[in-house]
């Protein structure tokens, strides 16, 4: 499904710093959305915790690509990816790009990974820049490692400013929201980098965040990326599987009510399975109602 929009679009039309969720398939793609999310971003870390429990290093290229084709062919919103599979080469790079470009994805994040040199990465960015012509894909340049005085600081601007200069959209200083002068380090990023900045995982202590959205996005920060949805959805799927065993049923699960008031053993209503019964009405002429498989007749949402 093509995006309604690409990021420079999204970007140029909003007047204040764009909240970015992190996702991980469809349904939380779909969750995003539902919340009023206007783009997303596939994260590595949960795309591995929820394929195998394991850590992003772990996946392959495939596993990661199959993933961008889809989300992109199943939401509309842009999505932004995450990645480092595919990416240890020039060539590799350039052959795992245009396979994401072409598959939908509006935005690669690329980071510098542990051990590559400035250098390495540099030709990395090249070639991810050259694999993306010709679509509406972008490249985020991101430095990655933490930034915790001020010559951290400063060679992370003198890179991110050298990857504007070779064609990068946008950039992320990933260790901002690591360190306890995020907000100082923020601001002076964000004044000394070119063009529009992405904030990273934006993180909060005792009930505060470690960032202001508004005052960020008068220093150039265009977007602020967040982690929820794989903490809520383990959370809230271990929430009700204690309810159940505790009732020794599924009652609990099967009266818990979406927000927009849908409940029912099942989330396929939340999906609208219905437009695709209406796309083969256009190849058959026979016109079919999706009903949740198993449900009683006048239950058709359980």
């Amino acid at each position: 499904m093509p995006a309604q929009y690409t990021i420079p679009e999204l970007i140029a039309r909003e007047k204040e710093c764009v909240m970015v969720p992190c996702i991980f398939d469809c349904g939380s793609a779909l969750a995003a959305k539902l919340s009023g999310a206007k783009a997303i971003l596939l994260s590595g870390g949960e795309l591995g915790e929820s394929m195998m429990g394991c850590i992003e290093p772990m996946l392959t290229t495939d596993e990661v690509v199959g993933a961008v084709e889809r989300i992109c062919a199943f939401s509309d919103l842009p999505l932004i990816v995450d990645v480092s599979a595919g990416f240890e080469t020039p060539l590799s790079a350039y052959r795992t790009a245009h396979r994401m470009a072409v598959g939908g994805a509006m935005a690669l994040l690329l980071g510098n990974e542990p051990g590559q040199t400035w250098e390495e990465y540099r030709s990395i960015l090249k070639a991810c820049l050259k694999a993306v012509e010709g679509t509406p894909c972008i490249v985020i340049a991101r430095k990655n490692g933490l930034i915790d005085d001020d010559n951290d600081r400063e060679e992370c601007i003198r890179q991110l400013t050298e990857a504007v200069e070779l064609g990068a959209c946008g950039t992320m200083a990933c260790g901002l929201c690591r360190t306890p002068r995020s907000r100082e380090f923020a601001k002076i990023i964000g004044e000394r980098v070119p063009g529009w900045k992405f904030y990273p995982d934006q993180n909060a202590v005792n009930g505060v965040p470690d960032v202001d959205n508004d005052e960020i996005y008068s220093q150039g920060f265009a977007m602020i990326s967040y982690h929820y949805m794989m903490k809520v959805a383990l959370a809230a799927m271990w929430e009700y599987g204690l309810k159940n065993m505790q009732s020794r049923n599924n009652v609990p699960s099967i009266e818990m009510t979406f927000p927009n008031g849908v409940k029912g053993a099942s989330a396929l209503p939340i999906f609208n399975m219905q437009r695709l019964y209406d796309l083969e009405a256009q190849f058959t002429g026979v016109r079919k109602v999706f009903k949740v498989p198993g449900t009683i007749p006048g239950r058709e949402n359980g």
